[in-house]
């Protein structure tokens, strides 16, 4: 391992490595080849990603049945360790699927990225899910429209990871939990301050960063969500350009570092901000910037916002002894051209 500064823990100790070795992967493949198949949609494949490379640390698979449900009441795992977010593998009718079988699992592209054997396949109720991920089963929230069109059986067993999705933009920003932690202890830095954003960033989000990291005395780690986020957003590539001149141009290079997290967001938050701030502590950063109605899908279908603007601040504020992130909260600021940071 490299030497510098300490960096806080992964969550659950230890990165998980889902990625199998160079030398263990043809028969595999050649296996594969040979299996029944499942495709992903563009959301279970991001998944996959994170789960893979330890992002998701301590999981190690999509959830079995006993997971899920103490997520969904208690944002537990069934072992007790705090985990608001449910991580399954929705799977269609269409699709044969026995227990102690092998499936390969493909991408869109129909290229394989993994193996799971079924340990567990089990029904689930859309709605109780919708209500205690996003609060309220309301079609108006993308992820609950998005559900209707999902399997009605949830999948779990252990992966074998033959693949991580190849990406063809901003492959060098592209950077899993252990290169981000390399980087980060050669600034020399044990504090670091993580940013999540979905958006171009403005002057307003330009200056509380800065202040966050003068704030902890460390780094900045700004992670942008790149996979899916809300409906309607700017897309990446435009986003992903002004990060880069951004901190090229306005941020201290020792003290700042860019990647991009292939994260599929829910929009659920406070919960999200919980599972966002146990994500970044697994790349190293042991404070999260949470914003005004942090990962908020806008509003419900009376008119009303789905989560109050500070609600993910105190949910996350709530949980830093045990998450050992503590959060940096900001509320609102005013830019020079009179934009607001939230």
């Amino acid at each position: 391992m490299a030497s510098g500064p300490t960096l806080i823990t992964p969550y659950g100790s230890s990165l998980v490595d889902l990625v199998t070795r160079p030398e263990e992967r043809a028969p595999l493949v050649a296996e594969a080849m040979r299996l029944p198949s499942l495709q992903l949609s563009d959301r279970s494949v991001h998944d996959l990603e994170l789960l893979a490379v330890g992002a998701f640390s301590p999981l190690d698979r999509f959830m079995g049945r006993a997971d899920y449900e103490r997520v969904l009441a208690e944002m537990r795992l069934a072992r007790g360790t705090l985990w608001p977010m449910p991580i399954a593998l929705p799977v269609g009718t269409d699709v044969d699927v026995r227990l102690d079988s092998r499936i390969a699992l493909r991408n869109a592209r129909n290229e394989i990225l993994a193996i799971l054997r079924v340990e567990e396949a089990f029904d689930y109720d859309v709605d109780a899910e919708a209500r205690a991920v996003v609060g309220k089963a309301d079609v108006r929230h993308p992820l609950v429209a998005e559900m209707a069109s999902w399997g009605r059986v949830y999948v779990s067993g252990p992966l074998q990871v033959l693949a991580l999705p190849r990406y063809y933009d901003f492959a060098e920003l592209r950077l899993t939990p252990a290169q981000v932690r390399a980087r980060l202890r050669e600034m020399g830095c044990s504090s670091v301050v993580a940013f999540q954003t979905r958006n171009p960033l403005h002057r307003s989000h330009e200056e509380l960063t800065k202040r966050a990291a003068r704030q902890v005395g460390g780094a900045l780690l700004v992670h942008p969500a790149v996979g899916l986020t809300r409906p309607g957003d700017v897309d990446h590539y435009t986003r992903v350009r002004t990060y880069m001149a951004l901190v090229k141009h306005h941020y201290d290079a020792r003290r700042t570092l860019l990647s991009l997290l292939p994260l599929a967001m829910r929009m659920a938050g406070p919960r999200e901000a919980l599972w966002h701030a146990l994500i970044r502590r697994n790349y190293g950063a042991s404070h999260f910037i949470v914003g005004r109605d942090h990962a908020g899908p806008g509003k419900d279908s009376a008119g009303r916002p789905f989560y109050g603007p500070y609600e993910a601040q105190e949910l996350v504020a709530r949980h830093a002894e045990e998450t050992g992130v503590q959060v940096v909260p900001f509320r609102e600021m005013v830019g020079e051209r009179g934009f607001v940071a939230t």
